[in-house]
This record gives C-alpha cells, sequence and structure tokens, in this order.
C-alpha cells in the first residue's frame, strides 16, 4: 500500500478520499487549515465506519502560504489535491477565489515535484470545461475548456479554469518526472458525513427545510461524492490516466425541479416543505436584488449543459451511481445528522 496525501481534508470531498483510501489500506496524510479541526475530522471518519487506527496523520498548511506543504508532502507516493476556495456567493473581488486556487495548486505541484511524488490527481470542474460556450445539443467532454470571455463564467468557474490550466502548464514545463491527472466533476451530491459538504448540498438542504417557495430554473449534472473519489483512486495509479482529464458525471443532466421531484416522490412527509413549483426567470432576477445566493444563479437560469463520463468508463472502468441514488443519500443523510429538519 502507498502512503497518499490529501489536501483539505476537513472538506465534503477531502474527507470521503481519506475514508476510502483508509478503507483501502493506505497511509494517508492529509491537510487542515487549523488544527483544531482535526476532532471533527475523526468524528466524520467514525460516521463513515473507519477507525484510522495510526494511519492517518495531520499537517497544518493553508493554499495561500508555503508553511507546512514541504513537511506535508515528502514521502508521500501520490497527491490527491482536493482543496480549493469554495463560495456559494459571489464574492466583490474575483481574485479572492482565483489566487488561493491557482497559486495554492502550484504550491502543492512544486512541493510534490520536490520531494519525488509519482503523481498528483487533482480536483477540477466541469467549471473548467462547459462554460461560457453558446448553447450546443452535443455534451461536453474532456477536450472542452471553459471559454472564461464568456457571460456565464462566475468566479468559482474562472478560478478552477485557471487553475487546472497552470497545473498542466507546470507539469509540461517545470514538472520533471511528475505525473498529473485531473478529475472534473459536476455537482457533487451524495452522503454528508458531518457539517462540512457542498454547495450543491446545500441545495439539497433547502429543498428539505422549504427555504424555496420555488426553485429557479436551472439545470447541471450530478455525481455521488463516493463515485468522484473512485475515479481519483483509479486516476492515481492506473497508467491510462497519465496525463489526462476525466468527467465525473453519473447520468442525465437534471434541473432544479427534477430534483424536488425526486425528493417528494421517495422521502414522503421528510420532503413536505419540497417546492412543487418553479419560478419563471424574472421573478428570480427580482428576488435576487435581496438574496446573494440567488444572484449566483443568474447566469446559469435556462442554460442546459449535458456532459459524458464516457472516457472515464472505457479508460478506467469507472462506474457511477445513479442520479437518485446520489440525490437521495444526501437527503437522508442530512436528516439523519439532524443538519435539516424531517
Amino acid at each position: 500500500m502507498s502512503t497518499v496525501l490529501v489536501t483539505g481534508g476537513s472538506g465534503f470531498v477531502g474527507i470521503h478520499a481519506v475514508l476510502q483510501l483508509l478503507a483501502a489500506g493506505h497511509d494517508v496524510r492529509t491537510t487542515l487549515r487549523r488544527p483544531d479541526r482535526q476532532a471533527g475530522v475523526l468524528a466524520m471518519l467514525r460516521e463513515g465506519g473507519i477507525d484510522p487506527a495510526g494511519r492517518l496523520v495531520f499537517f497544518t498548511a493553508d493554499l495561500t502560504g508555503d508553511e507546512g506543504w514541504r513537511e506535508a508532502v515528502t514521502g508521500c507516493d501520490y497527491v490527491l489535491h482536493v482543496a480549493s476556495p469554495l463560495s456559494t456567493t459571489v464574492p466583490k473581488d474575483e481574485d479572492e477565489m482565483i489566487i488561493p486556487a491557482r497559486d495554492g495548486t502550484l504550491r502543492v505541484l512544486r512541493a510534490a515535484r520536490e520531494a519525488g511524488v509519482k503523481r498528483v490527481v487533482i480536483t477540477s470542474s466541469l467549471g473548467a470545461i462547459g462554460y461560457g460556450h453558446p448553447p450546443r445539443a452535443t455534451p461536453f467532454d474532456e477536450t472542452d475548456w471553459t471559454n472564461l470571455d464568456g457571460d456565464d463564467v462566475q468566479p468559482y468557474v474562472k478560478s478552477k479554469t485557471l487553475a487546472e490550466r497552470a497545473a498542466w502548464d507546470f507539469v509540461a514545463c517545470e514538472g520533471g518526472g511528475l505525473e498529473l491527472s485531473v478529475v472534473n466533476p459536476t455537482g457533487i451530491f451524495g452522503p454528508v458525513l458531518g457539517p462540512d459538504f457542498s454547495g450543491s448540498i446545500e441545495i439539497v438542504k433547502l429543498l428539505l427545510s422549504g427555504a424555496m417557495p420555488a426553485v429557479p430554473r436551472i439545470y447541471f449534472g450530478l455525481v455521488d461524492v463516493r463515485d468522484v473519489v473512485d475515479l481519483h483512486l483509479r486516476a492515481m495509479t492506473a497508467p491510462e490516466a497519465k496525463g489526462e482529464r476525466f468527467i465525473a458525471v453519473s447520468g442525465e443532466t437534471l434541473s432544479l425541479l427534477d430534483i424536488a421531484g425526486v425528493l417528494r416522490r421517495e422521502l414522503g412527509p421528510a420532503a413536505r416543505r419540497v417546492p412543487r413549483f418553479q419560478a419563471p426567470d424574472w421573478l428570480v432576477r427580482l428576488a435576487a436584488t435581496g438574496v446573494p445566493m440567488l444572484r449566483y444563479t443568474l447566469p446559469m437560469l435556462g442554460k442546459v449543459r449535458k456532459s459524458t463520463s464516457a472516457k472515464a468508463r472505457r479508460l478506467l472502468g469507472w462506474q457511477a451511481r445513479s442520479n437518485e441514488e446520489a440525490i437521495l443519500s444526501s437527503a437522508e443523510s442530512l436528516i439523519r445528522l439532524g443538519l435539516v429538519k424531517a
């Protein structure tokens, strides 16, 4: 078994990565911005049914500074670079997201190169692939890149695009023998292990809580966090994954109204607050003047982005859970942990 560093181990994808690596028998290290997050990580691992038993080591490191990265990566065979700035609102200055994402990625890559790491797998996003383009019927694939001049390119999308571009440029020009693979997930759903979860899970929480009387007309692809991590682990060791990027999407693109329908159909009384109607775009735009999270959705109104994970299935034998399972496991875990009222 190998020694693997997971950056951002307290985050939603990060904790599931630590969980699966430990379950597979690897020795795991993870970085946290603050050492006081260790207890929370251990609690989430227990919720996931794993006792690290001395095989997990914590390091303090932040994407905005050099301290701690060399120590964290020395002696590692692989690195899963999962950590990235994330916000459910639009920051006043886009550099608040762009600079930590891009410069943090380069910090991790430099440390990995100097430590003789074999391969780094970076968690990018469909945001680096499918935005800034005119409407199209054909699915986006790994040959596509987001057009940063498009009118639907939010700071988060820009940060993921620029960070991934910088990673590929670094490995091509300065990487030495370092190998790189990239995973580009769509909206990440799946079981919550604690209070840290993705923006996609926040949507499920809002639907269940009745915070939205009607849903905006937005669409996205889904994937379960467990399958995102499984793809990372396959990309970590498979020879075929060297120098490749892989979209992670489980099925058809869904609307928020479709997601609400799954919750109402399958959860019974627990979904009694879930909205039944789709709001007209003009009403969403009006409401967004007073609701920061809605402002984040405005460029997405009515835009359907299809994508395909055929490459991951073909090259790596990857299989994903259904959209329905990803949605329901999100909701059921939120309810079980008391993070939303049933």
